[in-house]
């Protein structure tokens, strides 16, 4: 009895998430990634270190203490009537000093934090950008996916349907067995192709669901992703310009070596440590300060002053490389995606209705004779063909325009 309710309580809780479970659209499976991405997740610890690095940078150095003691060691040299451990055999002396960092080091240690928390953030966006790309391009292959299968079983359908009939057609010696033995081979060509694309399918949700980091069971293969409309490319250019990922940590990095050049132009200047000290020698208290600074007679951090200079040369070169980079990219995908939009449209336009025409009309011939199995199968063929060109054709064209997305930056606005 104990196993029947367990049993009864699985199923119930299966039947639940079945009811639960809905078909994800690409926004859902972005908003899904954002914070489930295996990658992401990772990649969220470099901004967590980046800000434990501004907790260090405000932190202030340690005083340090130091003491030395001298003791005599021969008792011919003891004060009369003292042992070894009397205090007028012993001389100490106690320091306490405190670093003092001058020249702003610590407020310029602290800016260079706080910039590099803003470069990791970039960063991190931009390494979103590419993730939400990856996620979408997968998406995209998932519904072709499903495509695919669906107009394979349609068909199979019907090759099954005309199967039944020529059975019934051969029993009454209307067509040969040959043709009867042809319709059946198809019939299993077509069922094996089924299977290889359910299994295709299969294997897509599953690369799905590791971008997304949740068991994805299906997508909404009705969405279509805002594809209505988009800017012109002077438009998406200035957008790109402004909210690319990469150009703004491209911009962040040059705050950064401006920053580092500041902090070690300042440490240039030595930091001395002033203290007071406590010199107990034989019972007689002597006190007094001291300070102790380096002379820059030979290192002025002339080394790290110079490297400062040249990683900012290096980050703005980078910053030029990537907005150029930024703009080709930008404009080949816009270009990618005008043409598979026209391609599209040509499908919709005519080609598919005048596929699925002349199958029908095929079909009716043959089965009244008007036509051999031969122009059926061609025109099944024929059908077919198109049927998955005008899938290709799409599947290009929403393809170019998640490239378009991701080269403008505007991917990342799409996740939410």
């Amino acid at each position: 009895m104990q196993r029947l309710f367990w049993m009864i309580g699985i199923l119930c809780f299966y039947n639940l998430g079945a009811a639960n479970a809905q078909n994800l659209s690409l926004k859902e499976a972005l908003r899904v990634a954002k914070t489930q991405n295996p990658n992401l997740k990772t990649e969220a610890y470099q901004m967590k270190a980046a800000q434990a690095d501004s907790t260090t940078a405000a932190l202030r150095p340690n005083p340090s203490f130091h003491n030395e003691t001298i003791q005599l060691t021969q008792s011919k040299n003891f004060a009369p009537h003292t042992s070894w451990s009397d205090p007028v055999n012993r001389q100490s002396l106690f320091t306490l000093t405190k670093p003092f960092q001058l020249a702003g080091q610590r407020q310029k240690k602290i800016a260079l934090a706080n910039d590099q928390i803003d470069l990791s953030n970039k960063n991190y966006q931009e390494v979103e950008r590419g993730v939400f790309a990856e996620v979408a391009f997968k998406w995209m292959d998932v519904y072709t996916a499903h495509k695919q299968l669906d107009i394979l079983k349609i068909a199979k359908s019907n090759i099954d349907s005309l199967s039944d009939i020529n059975k019934v057609r051969l029993k009454n010696q209307v067509i040969t067995q040959t043709d009867f033995m042809r319709t059946q081979l198809l019939a299993k060509e077509y069922e094996l192709k089924v299977k290889s694309a359910e299994q295709d399918l299969s294997n897509r949700l599953m690369e799905l669901s590791y971008l997304v980091g949740s068991q994805v069971n299906d997508i909404d293969v009705s969405d279509q992703f805002a594809l209505t409309g988009t800017m012109g490319l002077d438009s998406l250019l200035k957008v790109a310009l402004v909210g690319r990922a990469d150009i703004k940590a491209a911009q962040s990095l040059i705050n950064v070596s401006n920053k580092n050049i500041s902090l070690q132009r300042s440490l240039a200047v030595p930091i001395p440590e002033f203290g007071i000290m406590w010199n107990p020698q034989n019972t007689i208290n002597y006190a007094g300060f001291t300070v102790t600074f380096d002379l820059p007679f030979f290192s002025r951090n002339q080394g790290e002053i110079k490297k400062a200079y040249l990683l900012k040369d290096q980050s703005e070169q980078q910053y030029m490389a990537i907005k150029g980079r930024a703009q080709t990219e930008l404009m080949t995908a816009y270009a990618s995606y005008q043409t598979q939009k026209q391609n599209t449209h040509k499908f919709t336009d005519g080609l598919l209705k005048q596929s699925e025409h002349i199958l029908a009309n095929v079909k009716y011939a043959y089965l009244r004779g008007g036509t051999t199995l031969i122009d059926f199968l061609e025109a099944q063929r024929s059908w077919l063909e198109t049927q998955q060109q005008y899938y290709d054709a799409l599947q290009l064209y929403r393809q170019s325009y998640i490239q378009l997305l991701y080269t403008s930056g505007l991917i990342n606005q799409l996740a939410g």
